[in-house]
This record gives structure tokens, sequence and C-alpha cells, in this order.
């Protein structure tokens, strides 16, 4: 539901008219439109089978205002972090660190401590190296570390390029050829513990189907996992979904995204982890300016100036 509107000529976030908003506050975000956004994946969730004990992990990259942290907070969701100040500021708001998953490509030693004297529930791993990493930290540490492998499924999100993360040529995670053989070097790690398998393939979709293919993907590596006796326990389908910013853009809603993700896992056991940002936060607030100073110039002339 749109929490902004025009009223009388002036724009007001739910009931309050924006310029109070902006003379007492400055910028103004919607509580009801974060509040409906993260319900809606709650809702969708909760009515399915294979949803029942889903975690929403927030992306804080979205935005992480301590206040949207502490609402979504309380409202039981979980975070998706890419740094150790992100995880600062999660566990600030009173967050519960065992809902909390660090994702990222460069994860520095003292991070990886962060994250295990906090006893987050898993490290998205990005690359052999930084398992390894994560392996020699937690042993070091008297722990071991939850991992999910991030594996890149090789699969076009339709999205633009720059925020596309799932196909072969991405940076991001690890080559779908190169997963299977990377968790067994996980599971005979001493401090390393398979907790999951994750995917992300990219940022602002507004085609579900994408999705579809890298879950189908993604399955089929579960099975192959469990061929070889490597258990996961949950799966991590990132976020991406996108919003409308135009007015010819169709925004999908979040059950033609979900059902059919849960539809092909319903009977899997498995425990599905979401991280979205943009979908819970990109239409709850607004950026409000104020016109300082006109400056005529030679090229072009202020309205209000009187030179010809």
């Amino acid at each position: 539901m749109n929490q902004f509107a025009v009223r009388n000529g002036v724009l007001h976030a739910e009931s309050v008219a924006l310029p109070e908003v902006a003379a007492r506050f400055g910028t103004p975000a919607s509580r009801a439109s974060l509040e409906s956004a993260l319900q809606e994946f709650l809702d969708v969730l909760n009515g399915h089978p294979a949803g029942q004990g889903a975690l929403v992990c927030y992306a804080a990259k979205a935005n992480s205002n301590l206040a949207i942290l502490n609402l979504f907070a309380r409202m039981g969701a979980g975070f998706d972090i890419v740094s150790g100040g992100e995880l600062q500021r999660v566990l600030a708001t009173g967050a519960d660190p065992r809902k909390v998953v660090f994702s990222g490509v460069g994860k520095t030693v003292a991070e990886m401590k962060q994250g295990l004297d906090a006893g987050i529930l898993c490290f998205n791993i990005e690359s052999p190296a930084e398992l390894e990493r994560l392996n020699e930290v937690a042993g070091q540490c008297g722990k071991r570390a939850p991992v999910s492998l991030r594996v890149n499924p090789d699969v076009d999100p339709k999205t633009h390029p720059y925020i596309s993360t799932g196909l072969k040529e991405a940076k991001f995670g690890v080559a779908y050829d190169d997963a299977l053989a990377l968790y067994r070097r996980a599971a005979a790690l001493p401090h390393i513990e398979v907790a999951g398998i994750d995917c992300h393939i990219g940022s602002q979709l507004l085609d579900p189907s994408p999705f579809v293919e890298a879950l189908d993907r993604i399955l089929a590596l579960v099975d192959q996992l469990t061929a070889a006796g490597i258990r996961i326990h949950h799966i991590d389908l990132g976020g991406g979904l996108g919003i409308k910013y135009q007015d010819d853009q169709v925004q999908p809603t979040v059950a033609s995204y979900l059902n059919p993700l849960l539809d092909k896992l319903a009977g899997r056991g498995l425990k599905v982890v979401l991280e979205p940002g943009r979908r819970l936060v990109g239409n709850a607030g607004l950026l409000l300016t104020r016109v300082e100073f006109l400056k005529p110039g030679r090229a072009k002339i202020s309205p209000l100036s009187t030179r010809r």
C-alpha cells in the first residue's frame, strides 16, 4: 500500500504533511510502509507449508538506520550483513545474533572473530580462500564456524548488468561446477560446520522466473550433496525482488515470487532464508530537499533575476 499521497496540494506521508516533517526532522520514512513490506513476506511464508519457520533477513546495506533495524528486529526479522560495522549496528538494536547471516566477498580476520563471538547463524562463504581463513580463525577461537557456500548458478537475472550477480562472469560466489568439491572440503575441515547453501542472482528483478531457474540448479546440487553424505539444513534464496520506479513498470507481488519457489521446496525439510533489502525499504522513504539560493549564471538566468 502506498503511504505517500498529495492532499490539498501538499504531499503527505501517511497522514502527516511533509513540510511539517521536513521542518522538524528532515528526510522522512513511513513506518507503515516498512511494516507492511515485511509483513507481506511473513504472510506468504506463513501461508505455505514449506515457508513455516522461514527467516527473513533484511539486507542491512539497503538502509542501516538504527530505527529501521530496530523496527524489523522487533517484528522478528533477521539480518543479512556485509561488514563488522553492520554487525555492530544490528546488535545495538537488540537483534538476535542467531538470526544474522554474514555475506560479502572480503571478510577480515577481525570481522570473522566478531561473527564467531556474537554467535551468528551463518557465514556465507564466497571463495576457497575465505573458507580456509575462517577455519583457521575459528580454530584460534576454539569454535566451529557454521557456513553456507554462496553458489553462483550461472542464471541470467534479466536485470541491469551492473547489479547482475548470478552469471558465471560475476565476481560473486563459488562457480557451480566447483561447489561440490568445495563442500567436500568444508565438511572435512575441523573447525567448519556445513549448515546451508546460498544463492543470490542480482537486484531489482521484476521477472520472478529467474529465481525459479536458479532454485532448480541449487536443488540439483543439494541432491548431489545428500548423495555425498553432506547434509544441508537451510537454503538461502537471497534477495533481489524489485520495486516499481516508473509508471510503465509492473511490480511483482511477493506471492508471485515466493509461491513457485516454496512449491519446489515442499517436503524437502529445508529451512528457508531470504535476504530482501530494496523491496522492504525502497518505497518507504522520500528525500526532501530545500532551495537555499537562486544563482544567476552566464548561460542560464535564474527566474528571479532582473537581468536580460
